[in-house]
């Protein structure tokens, strides 16, 4: 069982993405968009958007068919950046996060890519392909982005459950990649280490 957190900034296809994999009816925390929240909550670039996430969507995926047989718990985040601390919580215990981003707004992407790096945990890039955006090389997207080598950039689009199903495995994969010597010793709670 693995936790999965699926960030990036607002209106780049979370929800959705967590929506189209997810193999049971995803929780969502969404809520409409009001005039008073106009002046915090820029719909620019994504003008049709009436509702968004204000605690976090949750969705549920079984891999039977991996090389390792694995269920993953998926965690979508609040987009805007008012909701970062919020993050904290939905990443702790995860094994590492997928960013979308959007090519339209790509500038909504560095508060989640500075905040994985900044916390240590892995994660990819998935550009979601909207409908209508430019189609920029991965290459460019890392360039914009200022990502090192060794992370993961993929297209996708979040509404395919076979395109998001491939991000998190190559996500698993980067996690595995990435994990740090200190899991081959499982480490105890504090209390536990006193006891002993």
């Amino acid at each position: 069982m693995l936790k999965i957190v699926i960030a990036g900034g607002f209106g780049v296809g979370k929800t959705t993405a967590v929506g189209a994999v997810s193999e049971i009816a995803p929780l969502s925390t969404e809520e409409y968009l009001t005039e008073a929240g106009s002046q915090v909550d820029s719909t620019a670039g994504v003008e049709a958007k009436r509702t968004t996430t204000v605690a976090f969507d949750f969705g549920r995926l079984t891999l039977n068919d991996a090389p390792v047989p694995m269920e993953l718990l998926l965690f979508g985040t609040p987009g805007q950046d008012r909701f970062v601390d919020l993050w904290y919580d939905l990443a702790r215990g995860a094994v590492g996060a997928v960013v979308l981003a959007d090519t339209r707004r790509l500038d909504s992407s560095f508060t989640a890519v500075s905040f994985f790096e900044d916390i240590g945990l892995p994660f990819v890039v998935a550009v979601n392909e909207f409908d209508g955006a430019h189609r920029y090389p991965c290459h460019e997207v890392r360039t914009a982005l200022e990502l090192p080598d060794h992370i993961p950039v993929v297209t996708c689009d979040a509404r395919d459950p076979d395109h998001v199903a491939g991000v998190l495995l190559t996500l698993v994969g980067q996690a595995l990649k990435s994990a740090p010597a200190s899991l081959e010793r499982p480490t105890f709670p504090a209390a536990l280490q006193d006891a002993s």
